[in-house]
């Protein structure tokens, strides 16, 4: 069994007693609800109520709602838990990964482009403050993946960057803002993402590297955050083959297996190998990467047994707990693997001060809900002060000023508000407001209303006598469940393409991915500015103007390995 006198626990023998008798108290049904982590919802208290009493999760997960109604609704659900329950949410960029209206603090690789660890602690701190006074007791975050492979559509900017001690300092510092909320950290992807260029939610995606290149980064990486006492750690539906291989000699490629299904990567790698001794969670179970390798009722009694302790979301509630129970009832899981898990889970609600050895929740929710969202603003201010980095400006186009550049044409690629993790929304008309307000005569290219002169007829004079300037902003956002981030330009000509680079000025802006030199190499003056909110537009367009300095430093390489972009 689980050693709870030894970190991340470091329980005390009266807290053990508490565990044990608590564990050994529980019925089988409550057992297995405390194995889920549920989708959060904030309908009517005697909806929240029932459904607690029903399922008995031990978490619930919440996206992004209104301060009150999740206050509410989180009251609700812990008063009618008879276990205390964890609350979590994505804080990887700020409170805003909560709280509608929180703060938008900035994504991890803006704060690393800081190179000043402070940053980091005030995204912990910033995020957890914000998400305390809802009631949210855990983070699904800090994300510790590495950013190796640029065309990776899902992590890029929420990674720390490609350096693996830079991810781990900054991991670090996210880790203490949080804990000084009394947030749990959980750190995800393991065994790694960041490596394939497919999405796992929507393939069981690959860190392809070999044993030693893997110790030799995520394992380092890993193997230092544990050492640190990290209490949980999320898995990802990745495979890493170079393990599983040296784990068990001559598996078949039928038989490899997602790190959220696979005994070799958790109980080998994970527990025995790096000597984790924490909560394991998996990632979204209604991923495809997850659904795609095994029937969905092995596939859920596969992860308990592999060792991984909670399973985040469901498909069909009331069928999921039936597989379990089934599982169960037919000794495909053991109850002493339940017990295990259980222990795990009630053992990480003491350490982290979740409950009490009284089955009481330590902090109940807050009676006024205060954000500090001034105090926030000021602190993602000075992040873009200082993450925003000029890569390349080669005909010296900088600074632009409304006698240099009059008439800008302003282009804003992306700008959608579709799909998961998208936090910025659209930029265009911030962009377009704020560079008229500094004398600038902004017309904004449209996309969906051509002008049939200039996509077949105008040529370089046509399109100098309309503009000086050429702005061009990639709001291409990292979102879950696409296949990638590449600039995606008009299908009819490529109309709103940069070809007249070389005759007119043109500026490009990426306020998310980095790499977009990829696809246009030969643009003279390239910006990455990592996040779209407006503390780092004001930012941007300031360094822009020459009224502060570029001193944002590359996390990663925004030249894609490729000569024709330093050009």
């Amino acid at each position: 069994m689980t050693d709870l006198s030894r970190k991340p626990y470091n329980l005390s023998a009266s807290q053990i007693d508490f565990v044990n008798r608590k564990v050994a108290g529980m019925s089988t049904n409550e057992k297995i609800g405390q194995l889920f982590f549920v989708i959060g919802q904030v309908g009517e208290s005697n909806e929240l109520q029932k459904f607690v009493k029903t399922y008995q999760p031990g978490g619930i997960m919440y996206r992004p709602d209104d301060a009150q109604k999740l206050q509410h609704a989180i009251m609700t659900s812990q008063k009618s838990s008879t276990t205390p329950l964890f609350i979590a949410a994505n804080l990887e960029a700020g409170g805003n990964g909560l709280v509608n209206g929180g703060t938008w603090f900035g994504r991890p690789l803006q704060v690393a482009a800081t190179a000043n660890t402070e940053n980091a602690y005030n995204l912990g701190e910033v995020s957890g403050y914000e998400a305390k006074q809802v009631g949210c007791n855990m983070s699904f975050a800090p994300i510790v993946d590495l950013d190796q492979n640029f065309h990776n559509p899902i992590m890029n900017v929420r990674t720390f960057g490609s350096d693996q001690e830079q991810v781990s300092s900054m991991a670090d510092a996210q880790i203490a803002g949080l804990k000084a909320n009394q947030i749990i950290p959980v750190a995800k992807h393991f065994p790694g993402d960041g490596v394939d260029e497919r999405d796992q939610h929507l393939v069981s995606s690959i860190n392809s590297l070999s044993t030693t290149a893997w110790l030799e980064s995520y394992g380092q990486i890993y193997r230092h955050l544990i050492e640190n006492g990290l209490p949980s750690i999320m898995i990802g539906h990745i495979m890493q083959p170079a393990w599983e291989r040296k784990l068990q000699a001559g598996i078949s490629d039928q038989d490899l297996r997602p790190a959220s299904t696979s005994k070799l990567l958790i109980d080998g790698l994970l527990r025995q190998t790096l000597n984790f001794n924490g909560l394991a969670i998996t990632d979204a179970t209604p991923m495809i990467g997850y659904n795609a390798i095994l029937p969905r009722a092995k596939a859920l009694p596969a992860t308990i047994n592999a060792g991984i302790d909670m399973i985040l979301f469901n498909k069909d509630i009331d069928e999921d707990y039936q597989y379990i129970t089934d599982a169960v009832e037919r000794g495909i899981i053991t109850m002493k693997r339940v017990d295990e898990a259980v222990t795990r889970i009630i053992a990480t609600k003491v350490a982290q001060g979740v409950m009490d050895t009284n089955n009481q929740l330590c902090e109940p929710a807050k009676n006024r809900i205060d954000l500090q969202l001034t105090k926030h603003q000021e602190l993602a201010a000075k992040v873009a002060k200082e993450a925003v980095t000029l890569v390349k400006d080669r005909d010296q186009l900088l600074p632009l000023t409304p006698q240099k550049y009059p008439r800008v044409r302003l282009v804003v690629l992306g700008d959608t508000d579709d799909g998961g993790f998208k936090e910025g929304g659209q930029v265009t008309a911030k962009f377009k407001q704020k560079l008229a307000e500094k004398g600038f005569l902004v017309t904004v290219f449209e996309q969906k209303n051509l002008d049939f002169k200039e996509v077949f007829a105008g040529g370089i004079r046509y399109e100098q006598d309309r503009f000086d300037l050429a702005l061009y902003v990639a709001n291409v956002e990292t979102a879950s469940n696409q296949t990638t981030t590449r600039l995606n330009w008009v299908h009819l000509m490529a109309a709103d393409a940069p070809w007249f680079m070389r005759d007119i000025p043109t500026v490009f802006v990426s306020t998310c991915n980095p790499y977009h030199l990829f696809d246009v190499p030969m643009v003279s003056t390239y910006i990455n500015a990592y996040t779209g909110n407006d503390v780092t537009i004001d930012a941007l367009i300031k360094k822009m103007m020459g009224q502060e300095e570029f001193v944002g430093k590359n996390p990663v390489d925004p030249f894609c390995g490729s000569f024709d972009t330093h050009l």
